[in-house]
């Protein structure tokens, strides 16, 4: 089973930027999509990005031009560059690539 640990999470004021991280205990499988979701703890998360086997990238209306995933070659670390950050960003993201979650890293858009 593979774990993922998230980081790059913080205060920051509206129009900021972050880029959160998702490191990886090992290589994740090459068939899993690798995804960005948000949330609060307990509660069901909101889809916000996925970054499919063939490259491709899907958002979420709500992030959509503002919001870029990315992996890198070695598919160990899942990253999420968010600009123009909004307080309705404020969440806990969490990294997910099959059935397997990480801890989620707070994230919170404010004056």
């Amino acid at each position: 089973q593979v774990e993922f640990v998230e980081s790059g999470g913080g205060l920051v004021q509206p129009g900021g930027s972050l880029r959160l991280s998702c490191a990886a205990s090992e290589t994740i499988d090459s068939t899993f999509v690798l995804g960005w979701y948000r949330g609060q703890p307990g509660k069901q998360h909101e889809w916000v990005a996925t970054l499919l086997t063939s490259g491709s990238t899907i958002y979420a209306n709500s992030v959509k031009g503002r919001f870029t995933i990315s992996g890198d070659s070695a598919r160990r670390t899942i990253y999420l560059q968010m600009d123009s950050l909004k307080p309705d960003d404020s969440a806990v993201y969490y990294c997910n690539a099959g059935s397997m979650w990480g801890q989620g890293t707070q994230v919170t858009v404010s004056s």
